[in-house]
């Protein structure tokens, strides 16, 4: 199933799209762009909290995706498999679920969302075209991709719900 979708996506390719899709995923590396976004909502004083909970979400889905489901899982990418098919982008050298351009993406977008719904569907929505792009390249299957959505998603709404959880505590004491 997972190969029919990439497939089917494959046949989408043009030039147009092949490079909105490259810039998609450059955007997503490293998580560079949300953590940057992350480091901009700390500077000011009314958005520091969710720049704050965006790094201490993408933290953790670094070590819990990244680090130990990645290695532990240790899923082939696509294109390891299917080697015929041309990469535009280099050969990622790490195992593909969950993606980790999904994760960090997902785990940012919904942290803001959760802070600001207006910016926050913009958010997701670049998540969003951040994880297709990653199938679009044919680096990730969309299980990868469902994954990463899920557990970042998840990362995120745990680190907030907790962390106000623990806010309303203290104001008791």
């Amino acid at each position: 199933m997972d190969f029919k979708i990439l497939y089917f996506i494959d046949k989408l390719h043009n030039p147009i799209l092949d490079k909105i899709m490259i810039f998609l995923t450059n955007l997503g590396d490293a998580g560079i762009f949300w953590i940057v976004l992350a480091v901009i909502l700390l500077m000011r004083k009314k958005t520091r909290k969710c720049g704050i909970f965006m790094l201490i979400s993408m933290g953790i889905g670094l070590i819990v995706g990244n680090g130990i489901l990645k290695n532990v899982i240790a899923r082939n990418r696509p294109c390891w498999i299917d080697t015929k098919v041309h990469l535009l982008i280099p050969n990622p050298k790490d195992f593909s679920f969950p993606s980790g351009h999904t994760l960090a993406s997902f785990e940012a977008a919904i942290m803001i969302f959760l802070f600001n719904k207006k910016y926050g569907v913009l958010a997701i929505i670049l998540a969003l075209c951040i994880a297709f792009s990653r199938m679009y390249l044919f680096v990730h299957f969309p299980t990868d991709i469902l994954g990463g959505a899920i557990l970042g998603s998840t990362i995120s709404l745990f680190v907030f719900y907790t962390a106000k959880k623990a806010e309303k505590n203290l104001k008791k004491e």
